[in-house]
C-alpha cells in the first residue's frame, strides 16, 4: 500500500514538473510574433503589442508598449505582462535585467528568412507559450499551404528583376540588397533581386536605380503612398529610365505580410508571384 502510494506521489510530482502553466499576460514586440501568438489561440491574452503589429485587425486597438521603436521596461512592466516575447537583440541587457528583477520571463526568438526558418519560428514562439504540440499542428499547416504556393511559382514563367525600396517619404528611402528579408521573399516568389554586389539595405540613389534596371519596382503600401502612388514615383529621377519605369510596373503589397516569414508566409508568396 505504502510502496503504491509513493508510486503515486512520484507519477504527480513528475507530471507537475513537466506541466507548465501557459502564460496569462502576454506582451509581443514584433508583427511576426503577434500573429503568431494569435494563430496558436493567445490573442486574448496580449495585453500590448508593439508599434509595427496591426495584424489581425482586433491588434491595432490593443495597447503600444511605445509609440516609437525605443522599449523601456517601465513602459514593459507597466502592462504587468508574466511573458515578453521579442525578436532576438531588440530588448538590451539592461531592460532584460529589469525585467527578470520585476518577476516577467522574456524569451527572444531569432527569425530567419526562409521556408524552413518560417517553420523553426512557429515552434520557437510554441515553445515559449508553452503549447509545442499546438506549435506542430501549425507548422504543418503552414508547410503544406507553403508546397501549393512553391507550386504557383514553379508554373509561373515569368522571372522578373525586382527592386525593392523602402521609403517613407523622398527623404527617407533605403534599397534592399543580399541576405535580406526582402532578397527572400523575391526570391522564394520566383523574382531576381535586382540589387546585387552589396549585403542588408543601402541608400537608394538614382544612380543606382538605374545600373539595376529593374522590369519590376516593389514598395510596401505605406511607402508607396508616401511618395505620392504610382504617377509620382514614375516621374522621380532615373525611373522612366528603367524597363519598370518604361512599363508602369511598380506595384505594392502589405509590408506586414511580406516580411513576417511566418504563418503567412504561403499567402505572402503567393501574392507576390502573381503580381509578376
Amino acid at each position: 500500500m505504502i510502496k503504491a502510494f509513493h508510486t503515486f506521489l512520484l507519477v504527480v510530482l513528475c507530471y507537475c514538473s513537466s506541466s507548465a502553466i501557459a502564460p496569462k499576460r502576454i506582451i509581443t514586440l514584433s508583427a511576426a510574433l503577434t500573429e503568431t501568438a494569435d494563430a496558436l489561440g493567445f490573442g486574448s491574452q496580449i495585453v500590448a503589442v508593439d508599434v509595427t503589429s496591426i495584424y489581425p485587425a482586433y491588434v491595432s486597438k490593443l495597447p503600444r508598449v511605445s509609440q516609437n521603436r525605443v522599449l523601456s521596461a517601465e513602459g514593459i512592466i507597466s502592462f504587468s505582462p508574466d511573458l515578453v516575447i521579442a525578436p532576438e537583440g531588440d530588448v538590451s541587457k539592461a531592460i532584460e535585467y529589469q525585467l527578470k528583477s520585476a518577476g516577467i520571463k522574456l524569451v527572444s526568438i531569432k527569425q530567419e528568412y526562409s521556408v524552413a526558418g518560417a517553420s523553426k519560428f512557429i515552434r520557437s514562439v510554441a515553445a515559449a507559450l508553452e503549447v509545442s504540440q499546438k506549435g506542430e499542428v501549425l507548422v504543418k499547416q503552414m508547410e503544406s499551404s507553403m508546397l501549393q504556393s512553391l507550386d504557383l511559382v514553379k508554373k509561373n514563367p515569368k522571372h522578373p528583376k525586382v527592386l525593392f525600396v523602402y521609403a517613407r517619404g523622398t527623404g527617407v528611402m533605403m534599397v534592399a540588397g543580399k541576405n535580406t528579408n526582402m532578397d527572400a521573399m523575391i526570391s522564394l516568389a520566383g523574382g531576381k533581386n535586382a540589387a546585387q554586389g552589396f549585403s542588408s539595405y543601402k541608400p537608394y540613389t538614382t544612380e543606382a536605380l538605374v545600373n539595376a534596371n529593374p522590369d519590376v519596382i516593389l514598395m510596401f503600401d505605406f511607402g508607396y503612398k508616401s511618395l505620392g502612388g504610382i504617377n509620382s514615383i514614375l516621374k522621380m529621377p532615373g525611373v522612366g529610365l528603367t524597363n519598370a519605369g518604361k512599363n508602369k510596373r511598380v506595384i505594392q503589397m502589405d509590408g506586414e505580410l511580406l516580411v513576417s516569414f511566418s504563418v503567412r508566409l504561403p499567402q505572402a508568396i503567393k501574392e507576390l508571384n502573381s503580381k509578376w
